[in-house]
């Protein structure tokens, strides 16, 4: 039955509980241990029940419970503290007030997926708890920053498996009003809407927000009429549905999310695309400037283009977004017919090869050639990044392909666990999460007793076990199983047993199943009475990604069929709070992905900042850490094209590290059953990944290396009409028509017949720039050594200065070169475009070289 009319019913609060509502509906809650508590203490049950939802439980809790708690001095007293500790939070001065402070900036930050909390499913997994975290860092730096994402009615999948251990999924649908969001509505009370244009029809969403701390996330929301029953499922499920749906949900996210945040008031001065699902913001951008400031596209194309950011976290391209030309142009030819391109021309935009005219549109691509600031997640990312997508660059040499590293973190205060987080305010000082890398403090990790950071392992370790004991029991109660086989979880895991800990996508180049290559060596690994080991694997497999869900078939195989069921556990359902209690619970974090198809991972960093060290092969982050200290190594970052022998090599490497230097270390305890140099790894990892793997780094790196440069070009570009945009896109017409007509005539060298290292090179170089100018050109030597093939790998630049132009017309510049080290040298001349207003150098692909 459907009803005539709708109200929403808030919860009925005395009004001396009244902030417990402002607290519930802001996120703050949910990396304040203070405000946290507050709620766990109002009813603990509850608050286990609701999965950490404080509006739920204030929807569902009795009047008779609110009543004592408004009579409970002592939980009033909390209250208050909780109360004073967020307005604190509000109204302090923030890092970004202190370094920056412009009145114009916004940036508006796009993701088809946050990982908030456990309470707000709209997440898949580390792609979304990035984002996430990227928002927590910005409120507590506080960034100008509002995040623009999807409201999915059904989020991601829950997981449960099959008495057989097959992965099954299930959709329950997300009661938005029971939710930590808020409704934007129009001054008259009225939903505040969007329209964005499909082919034969206009869909409608309307905007949620949810308070991250000082930051605002809007969410687009397409389940309300007028709307059909296909368009409401537009915002359905997360990266779920065919190619249709995909393209559907990609034009709300960029189109509608720039629309929406019109609706709002709002005009960014950065857009950062979080991977290439919102790309197509830019086409909406271009329009704007097109049809409302009546710019050409080539210069409307410029002034979208400084203003925006992409990150990419993708090290193979079979994890890029690509549509086929027909349903681009089905979908958004408008664009095209506004723009004034042919189809080659706007399907181009989106192409790596731009005359490849079968080739699909690469979202991806299209967001690159958007930006003016672009960047992968770690060091050897950016690197592999540089591979990838060198072809965009034309000949610039690979190492100099403008994709920067911005290495990823994670926010500490909500991945450490509260006993930890308390301990660290006691020995290394308050704010302990914001502390630079140089900051002393850190070496006040050294003073905390190793009996009181042991304990606290040891008792986070057992909440861990006893929550896994709990959601297993939980797990086959739902799936029907035996008495005997639930009472079987009460003994689940040893608390004395080291513990290893696997928990991630189960995609399949993470290899989940790599422990199991040898069964018999993995076998008498856990047969060993005195030095017990054990396993807690967890994590979802796509929907449709059957390798991955085999790979958790297998290992559920594996302990049945040993009777290893107590020490191998797989743990169904995987969702940030279990990630939370195991990063802080496990004794060893373990992952083996493929080098290098890890882009960044980010689980062994929260790990590292509890306390535990990694165990892994040197990919992403790990790569760049001091894993030695702070962990173990598998292998020493060899790249394989034979993956059978890579297994080969590197399963036996994981079993020889257990055996030879894990599992004796642990096990080397002192007279107080203390084991001493574990817990001296343990305080490494804390000292040295804790300050460099977070996202209170990762965003001011993020602000000073793009928000803050990309603002201040936007605000040039848009000046005077924008008229700056309007001659850089004619100077880069020209540049692009006279280019080929550049020729070296000749060049001079004044060397010894032996050069010696560090002796100066006079170089003289004759150039014919044709209608170019001196000044919109740079002249460069290349110079470095030269490898067996005879070419330069990676060179070093040194700038040539112009002299004069000859006689003939041609320019006359020089240069020194000189080499720090022995061996075969060499140089080039190389020629750059050179404007003012470029964001790099590289950005139009025009290298011109020495033959």
């Amino acid at each position: 039955m459907r009803p005539i009319r709708t109200f929403k019913v808030s919860p009925s609060l005395p009004p001396v509980l009244e902030p417990l509502r402002t607290l519930a509906y802001n996120l703050y809650w949910d990396w304040s241990d203070e405000v946290k508590e507050l709620f766990r203490r109002l009813d603990p049950e509850l608050w286990e029940e609701s999965r950490h939802n404080p509006v739920l439980m204030l929807g569902t809790i009795s009047q008779e419970r609110l009543q004592a708690a408004a009579q409970d001095d002592g939980f009033l007293a909390h209250l208050e503290r909780a109360q004073q500790e967020f307005e604190t939070y509000r109204r302090e001065r923030t890092w970004y007030e202190r370094h920056r402070a412009h009145p114009q900036d916004c940036y508006a930050y796009f993701s088809a997926e946050f990982g908030l909390t456990t309470a707000l499913p709209i997440y898949s997994g580390g792609l979304g708890v990035l984002a996430g975290d990227h928002l927590k860092s910005a409120s507590d730096l506080g960034l100008p920053l509002v995040g623009v994402g999807l409201l999915y009615q059904q989020g991601y999948f829950q997981q449960y498996l099959t008495a057989d251990g097959w992965q099954q999924e299930r959709y329950p649908i997300n009661d938005f009003y029971n939710l930590p969001l808020h409704l934007e509505r129009r001054p008259d009370g009225s939903e505040l809407r969007i329209e964005v244009i499909f082919p034969q029809r206009v869909v409608y969403a309307r905007i949620w927000r949810v308070d991250v701390g000082r930051v605002p996330l809007y969410l687009l929301d397409t389940n309300i009429p007028p709307n059909n029953p296909y368009d409401q499922d537009i915002t359905d499920q997360l990266y779920g549905g065919d190619i249709d749906v995909r393209i559907h949900q990609e034009i709300m996210l960029g189109i509608g999310g720039v629309k929406a945040l019109r609706a709002l008031g709002l005009q960014p001065s950065v857009y950062h695309m979080n991977e290439g699902h919102s790309a197509f913001l830019s086409l909406e951008r271009m329009r704007e400037l097109v049809q409302e400031k009546g710019l050409s596209f080539a210069a409307a194309r410029e002034a979208v283009r400084a203003s925006q950011v992409f990150t990419t976290h993708t090290p193979v391209p079979a994890g890029i977004d690509l549509f086929p030309p027909d349903k681009i142009l089905y979908y958004l030819g408008r664009y095209r017919e506004i723009f004034g391109l042919s189809e080659q021309e706007f399907l181009s935009l989106g192409r790596e090869h731009t005359g490849d005219f079968q080739a699909p549109f690469n979202m991806a691509v299209f967001a690159m050639r958007m930006a003016s600031f672009v960047n992968g997640v770690s060091q050897l990312h950016a690197r592999v990044s540089r591979q990838m997508f060198c072809s965009l660059w034309g000949p610039t040499p690979e190492s100099e392909v403008p994709i920067h590293a911005i290495t990823n973190g994670v926010h500490a205060r909500s991945c450490v666990a509260p006993a930890t987080q308390n301990l660290y305010q006691r020995y290394i000082g308050p704010d302990w999460w914001a502390l630079g890398t140089d900051a002393p403090e850190w070496q006040r990790v050294e003073t905390i007793p190793d009996e009181e950071l042991w304990r606290i392992h040891d008792r986070a370790k057992m909440q861990m076990i006893l929550s896994i004991r709990e959601r297993l029991r939980r797990a086959l109660e739902e799936r029907g199983a035996s008495q005997a086989e639930i009472r079987k979880t009460r003994e689940v895991l040893d608390p004395e047993a080291l513990t290893i800990g696997f928990a991630r996508r189960f995609a399949t180049y993470k290899r989940a199943t790599l422990i199991l290559h040898s069964p018999e060596r993995l076998l008498k690994l856990l047969s060993d009475r005195q030095r017990p080991i054990q396993f807690i694997f967890a994590g979802k497999a796509h929907p449709k990604d059957h390798p991955g869900k085999e790979m958790i078939r297998e290992i559920v195989h594996f302990a049945k069929e040993h009777g290893l069921e107590r020490q191998i556990v797989f743990v169904p359902n995987y969702d940030i709070h279990l990630s939370r209690l195991m990063v802080a619970g496990c004794d060893v974090w373990l992952n083996n992905p493929r080098r290098p198809r890890e882009a960044s991972g980010t689980s062994g960093m929260k790990a590292a900042m509890n306390g535990v060290p990694s165990l892994s092969t040197l990919d992403g982050w790990w790569a760049e850490a001091d894993y030695v200290n702070t962990g173990w190594p598998i292998g020493r970052g060899e790249e394989y094209a034979d993956t059978t022998l890579q297994d080969e090599i590197e399963a036996n490497a994981l079993y020889q590290i257990l055996e030879e230097d894990v599992l004796p270390l642990y096990y080397q305890r002192d007279q107080e059953g203390l084991p001493r140099e574990w817990i001296a790894k343990m305080k490494a990892a804390i000292r040295i990944n804790t300050p460099r793997f977070n996202t209170e780094r990762m965003v001011q790196e993020y602000a000073e290396r793009a928000y803050f440069p990309v603002s201040d070009r936007w605000y040039q570009m848009a000046e005077q009409g924008y008229a700056k945009a309007q001659v850089l896109a004619e100077w880069k017409a020209r540049v692009f028509q006279h280019w080929y007509e550049i020729k070296i005539l000749d060049v001079t060298v004044d060397a010894p017949k032996e050069v010696r290292v560090n002796e100066p090179i006079q170089v003289t170089a004759r150039i014919n720039l044709g209608v170019l100018q001196p000044e919109e050109v740079q002249v460069q030597l290349y110079q470095g050594e030269v490898d067996a093939s005879g070419l330069i790998p990676v060179g070093r630049v040194m700038p040539m200065t112009y002299q004069d132009r000859q006689a003939d017309g041609s320019c006359r510049y020089t240069g020194e070169v000189r080499y720090a080290t022995s061996g075969l040298q060499g140089f080039a001349v190389r020629i750059l475009p050179q404007h003012p207003d470029l964001a790099d150098p590289f950005e139009l692909g025009l290298v011109h070289w020495s033959a």
